[in-house]
């Protein structure tokens, strides 16, 4: 991403200062969490799902392209889409931030695209699952490629030793945001008679409006952001090809520190596995366990309710236990939670909402504690450059869970194997955390080892 003047130019900023931006930059967590939570987590995918299915032919089969896809696989192959997008528009979006040192306004540009996107899914309707797709595979690259940005200011405006509280606060708001709005999306939707809509009008207005307020938040970060001039000139152009160089450049001398390099390997197998989670659970939910949108809603609901808890306590336990440790715990609760759920009854509610419970629980709390540790794993003046090969492996690389949760369905037509199949990402996850020797891996990267990590 940018690379700025002093990529970790935290360190001496005036802590009044610091804390206006950090508070600033928490509020894009705020808005987008809600996309997330209302489109991705919730609403979207049995919607779309019915979509198709109102759009397949006698063999349940959409073809899109002229290719055959099972109509409940439509859905999971498009957030693979949505992903492989975004890895093609990273290094783009990196070559020029990386020239012109302006990340606010490619996240300026990359917000209200995925908003105005989200907001148009308010048109999805009928047969038009194509439609349906191309908006949500605009809007899924949008997030993805505009939380690069986000996540590179993270060295810029915090200390090492307050990355792992101010991570974890900007995860615990987001949820909070995904929480107040999927309430205000249950009012709607439950009593849509009351309100005079349909059914599925009630859906594509929550839809919709999570778009508007993604749009209208993230004014806010824009506002208290701030750009640094960059230290670099004369580099790569701001294209495709340049953009891809740099990134290949950053991975060369990733291998001057082959610690890092594991963990990132390790981040990349278990994170798959929760953005999986996040994008498919629904889906689980309504076609496997036919349990109706009420339910599914309340349920999310839990699980951004607990996440808020869940989040600020593991970043707790990192002060007390160190991340890694508290990482491992997560990944190995995620590994008995996602088992756990191939057992879940069809028709039964309660047990549902139990696993809802698990999951918010670890959610926040793994995502924000990987993304502080890693910050301590990249050396001084290279942050910028290093996070953006951190977020290829968070969102460049999120294809993979749905693209196997989708291909299982589709050659088992069972929702029950596709989701015991992402236990491999935790397991495998877990493996590899355990052997990364993050001390000497922090000390390797030039950085000072604090007390707990």
């Amino acid at each position: 991403m940018g690379i700025d003047t002093i990529s970790g130019e935290a360190a001496g900023r005036p802590a009044a200062e610091r804390r206006r931006e950090q508070r600033g930059w928490y509020v894009y967590d705020w808005a987008v969490s809600v996309y997330s939570t209302s489109v991705l987590t919730v609403f979207v995918g049995p919607y779309l799902t019915a979509v198709a299915r109102a759009a397949a032919d006698a063999d349940g089969y959409v073809h899109p392209l002229g290719l055959p896809v099972r109509a409940g696989s439509f859905f999971a192959y498009t957030v693979s889409a949505s992903i492989l997008l975004a890895v093609l528009a990273m290094p783009l979006v990196g070559a020029i931030a990386d020239r012109t040192g302006r990340k606010k306004p490619l996240l300026a540009t990359f917000a209200y695209l995925g908003a105005g996107a989200t907001t148009g899914l308010f048109f999805l309707d009928g047969e038009r699952y194509l439609l349906g797709g191309a908006l949500l595979i605009v809007a899924n690259a949008s997030l993805s490629v505009s939380m690069v940005l986000y996540n590179a200011y993270l060295p810029q405006i915090a200390e090492p030793d307050e990355r792992d509280a101010v991570s974890s606060r900007g995860w615990a708001l987001g949820y909070a945001a995904g929480a107040l709005v999927l309430i205000a999306d249950l009012v709607l939707y439950s009593g849509h008679e009351s309100f005079g809509v349909s059914e599925s009008t009630a859906v594509r207005i929550c839809l919709a409006t999570a778009g508007l307020w993604w749009g209208a938040f993230a004014i806010v970060p824009l506002r208290r952001l701030r750009d640094r001039a960059v230290a670099r000139t004369g580099g790569e152009g701001a294209t495709l090809g340049g953009g891809w160089r740099q990134l290949v450049a950053t991975l060369r001398d990733m291998r001057r520190y082959p610690l890092t390099l594991m963990f990132l390997l390790a981040f990349l197998v278990y994170n798959d596995g929760v953005q999986t989670v996040i994008s498919q659970a629904s889906v689980y939910g309504s076609e496997e366990l036919r349990l109706g949108q009420t339910t599914l809603i309340t349920a999310i609901l839990l699980v951004q309710v607990l996440a808020v808890a869940g989040a600020l306590g593991m970043g707790r336990l990192a002060r007390r236990y160190g991340a890694k440790r508290t990482i491992l715990g997560s990944l190995a609760a995620w590994t008995l939670t996602i088992g756990a759920g191939w057992f879940l009854p069809a028709g039964e509610p309660a047990w549902f909402f139990a696993l809802a419970a698990a999951i918010g629980l670890v959610l926040g709390g793994s995502q924000a504690l990987s993304r502080s540790l890693f910050s301590h794993l990249v050396p001084r003046g290279k942050e910028a450059e290093y996070f953006s090969a951190y977020e290829l492996s968070d969102r460049g690389t999120s294809w993979l869970g749905p693209l196997l949760f989708g291909l299982t369905y589709q050659l088992t037509g069972s929702y029950r194997d596709a989701i015991i199949s992402l236990v491999l990402f935790f397991a495998v996850g877990f493996a590899l955390l355990t052997r990364v020797p993050v001390r000497r891996a922090v000390a390797a990267a030039g950085n000072p080892v604090p007390d707990r990590i």
